[in-house]
């Protein structure tokens, strides 16, 4: 007899419908699975056939045949589990009941207890799409799964409790939708009042946010370069419903969504550690999963240390820094992921770390700051938009009494900016001012005509790259956006200009000049 199922798979952020086929034929007893399955799948066999016996049913002594169509595309994990368990009952006519409008998706013990699977989320988007009614699914994953609108979703702990339900002898009630995004999401995050002076870096990480900015940390060990970034995330606005939809997907596939939460609400903040390899920042993988740079989407990627990075991984960076997306190419197929991302990178001005300290010695020869200075490639620095020198803190800042402004006044000025590019942008692409394209540069980036003598004289006599410029050019739109101003004054490009710190005066000067 011929059983027919409903189930998904995913590859890369792609989801596709899979039909779990079982035939049960009068032959010599065997368990074939086909349909390009992968090694975790084909050992479900043995998985499928033990959860049958420990839950009280029969495994048919005959020869058993199982096709996951489309039998053209790679199909990995254990996802299937369930339902060729299910559809092996029906095939064997130990449950007869009609399941066209219901589809199955989870992992199987030995026992029958069913356990979590990844990617929830994209499967039952995909369900609702095609007309699933009926979504079961593993209990843990159920706060996931019921985000979305349209499709009954149930939770289920073990194939006993499947089976009670869908033969009405215990019915379960489909998992409520409770997806409210919170109005105030930064009580898990540090606050900048806690950042004593270094009013003129918080300037620059507010303009940084406020625009969607990358941005460069430099300065002497112990300066709180780590300490400013990692308070990044509490002054960005909030995350909307489409973005937290977008994240948790990524989230999903990669298994790291916390069970505690059906969304990612929070602005993701990711800090590798320098060894990490290119694959792993970047994504990939014989078969492929979202890297660093794809987990940090809509939220903040953190290089400390930027030039202990291996120079292919931060080379790597370079191009969807820019496109936004991560295209990984495999002989199964292309995968994109996205990685709209403020990268933030930290580093020393030197090997020892205080080349132009005022007090602190510089142990470094002239040719080792410029080799430890080359690490970070010009390209690479280029996509940097803000340079920010983060000077070692002073006795006076340490001690006053008085708190330093809160992430959440910042806060206000961020989302006031960020509202005016709203409306700016509205009907286009563009999300923020650091995405705005070189062909919408004139149109929204209007100067005064000596903000243009300035920025032409700056461009001149910094020997700007044509990106730099480009940089500059976005920058000061965010800075005239936080002054309320229309129109880019001569105040905001020299503004702009003073955060490029590495054209002008390490990047440069150490390459023209002996220590």
């Amino acid at each position: 007899m011929l059983a027919n199922l409903k189930s998904f798979g995913v590859l890369g952020l792609e989801v596709f419908t899979v039909n779990v086929e079982t035939d049960l034929s009068n032959s010599m007893p065997c368990f074939d699975l086909v349909g390009l399955p992968d090694t975790s799948i084909k050992e479900s066999r043995d998985r499928v056939r033990s959860a049958l016996k420990n839950s009280g049913f029969t495994f048919p002594v005959k020869r058993i045949v199982v096709n996951l169509a489309p039998a053209d595309v790679k199909k990995a994990g254990s996802v299937y589990d369930l339902p060729i368990l299910i559809s092996i009952l029906k095939a064997s006519d130990q449950l007869d009941i009609n399941l066209d409008n219901s589809a199955f998706i989870g992992e199987l013990s030995l026992s029958g207890e069913v356990k979590p699977v990844n990617g929830v989320l994209s499967m039952a988007v995909m369900a609702q799409k095609n007309g699933v009614k009926n979504f079961y699914l593993p209990k843990d994953n159920i706060a996931e799964g019921a985000v979305v609108k349209g499709i009954s979703v149930f939770g289920i702990s073990s194939v006993t409790e499947l089976l009670d339900h869908l033969t009405k002898r215990k019915v379960l009630h489909p998992a409520k939708r409770t997806i409210a995004m919170s109005e105030n999401q930064d009580d898990c995050l540090c606050d900048y009042s806690q950042v004593c002076g270094q009013f003129q870096s918080k300037r620059a990480l507010e303009i940084a946010a406020a625009g969607g900015h990358n941005v460069i940390l430099i300065g002497p060990p112990g300066s709180g370069k780590s300490m400013l970034a990692r308070r990044l995330p509490s002054i960005l606005p909030n995350m909307t419903f489409e973005e937290s939809i977008e994240t948790t997907k990524i989230h999903s596939v990669a298994g790291i969504l916390s069970k505690k939460s059906a969304l990612v609400k929070v602005r993701p903040f990711r800090s590798p550690h320098h060894t990490i390899s290119t694959a792993g920042l970047a994504g990939g993988g014989t078969i492929p999963k979202p890297g660093e740079i794809s987990l940090s989407h809509n939220g903040v990627l953190f290089l400390d240390e930027l030039p202990e990075f291996p120079r292919a991984s931060m080379e790597v960076l370079r191009q969807p820094v820019e496109d936004k997306k991560v295209v990984i190419s495999r002989v199964q197929g292309t995968f994109s992921y996205p990685c709209s991302v403020m990268l933030v990178g930290a580093m020393n001005p030197c090997p020892c770390g205080y080349f132009s300290h005022p007090t602190r010695f510089c142990t470094c020869s002239s040719k080792s700051v410029a080799n430890y200075l080359s690490k970070v490639s010009g390209p690479l620095l280029d996509r940097f938009d803000i340079h920010i020198e983060v000077p070692s803190i002073k006795f006076e800042d340490l001690s006053q009494m008085k708190p330093a402004e809160s992430s959440a006044q910042i806060k206000k000025r961020v989302n006031k900016a960020r509202e005016t590019q709203n409306k700016r942008y509205k009907n286009t692409s563009i999300t923020c001012n650091a995405n705005i394209s070189s062909g919408f540069s004139k149109k929204f980036c209007i100067m005064t005509p000596f903000a243009k003598n300035i920025i032409k004289k700056a461009f001149e006599k910094l020997d700007l790259s044509a990106r730099a410029y480009d940089k500059v050019l976005k920058v000061a739109r965010t800075i005239a956006d936080l002054d309320a101003k229309d129109v880019i004054d001569d105040k905001h490009i020299l503004e702009a200009v003073q955060y490029r710190n590495l054209d002008k005066k390490y990047w440069f000067r150490q390459r023209t000049t002996a220590k």
